[in-house]
């Protein structure tokens, strides 16, 4: 074992027999966001435009839903109990969690590497083209991810849980990357002058944050990103 990359011990775990209110609430946002982000060049009118429109009923259906969701505890984080395993049981994984984690999954991927894309697009040509790139590639990224997590060969949405143990470091790495990088350059592009430099600036900015938070993932260094070892105990949210 690597004494450099954190772990986790069953006996570090404290169980849970019941997820306290403001738990479960807590955890609704975090769905919402993913619900939301699934029209992916409608969404990012939204970010262009400002909010209206067609976007005010998809947010007013997204909150039905996941509301809905959550008070059935049909959201993972949202469950009256915590669903209790042991990471090399061979449990179901319930259907409901698998579809929130290929939705998920098909968030952080698409918007992460099609803004990358723009970004490089704009350093190479001097121009943006955010908006023709998201609308011509966002399904033709997405939907391969929404077919990977249907056949259950995506990290947390597989089958069986038996693989949480390191799953959820993928998942949570990938994550603290996106909700990291993106909103870093979304606030750079704001206050920088548009020109080539600044396009530099932020595909840089971009990679390097990637990198760090992908670093700092595999160490264990950031929450829910640790390794953890065969035999213990946890929740899964």
């Amino acid at each position: 074992m690597n004494p450099q990359v954190k772990i986790e011990y069953d006996t570090e775990r404290k169980i849970r027999t019941r997820n306290k209110t403001y738990y479960r609430v807590n955890h609704w946002p975090i769905w919402i966001f993913v619900f939301f982000l699934i029209p992916g060049p409608v969404t990012f009118k939204l970010f262009a435009e400002g909010f209206g429109g067609n976007m005010v009923w998809w947010l007013a259906a997204v909150l039905v839903g996941t509301g809905i969701a959550g008070l059935r505890g049909r959201l993972p984080g949202s469950e009256p109990a915590p669903y209790i395993i042991r990471f090399t049981e061979d449990r179901p994984n319930p259907v409901y969690r698998r579809i929130c984690y290929t939705f998920a999954w098909g968030a952080a991927i698409s918007y992460g590497l099609l803004n990358l894309v723009g970004l490089v697009v704009a350093v190479t040509t001097g121009k943006w083209m955010m908006k023709q790139i998201y609308w011509y590639g966002y399904f033709p990224v997405v939907i391969p991810v929404w077919i990977l997590g249907a056949l259950g060969k995506l990290p947390r949405v597989k089958p069986s849980t038996a693989g949480e143990g390191h799953e959820r470091r993928y998942f949570y790495g990938t994550v603290w990357a996106m909700c990291i990088a993106q909103p870093t350059v979304g606030i750079l592009w704001k206050i920088l002058p548009r020109n080539r430099t600044s396009d530099v600036i932020e595909l840089v900015t971009f990679v390097s944050v990637l990198a760090l938070v992908g670093w700092m993932s595999v160490k264990g260094l950031l929450p829910r990103t640790r390794r953890i070892l065969p035999g213990e105990i946890a929740a899964l949210d």
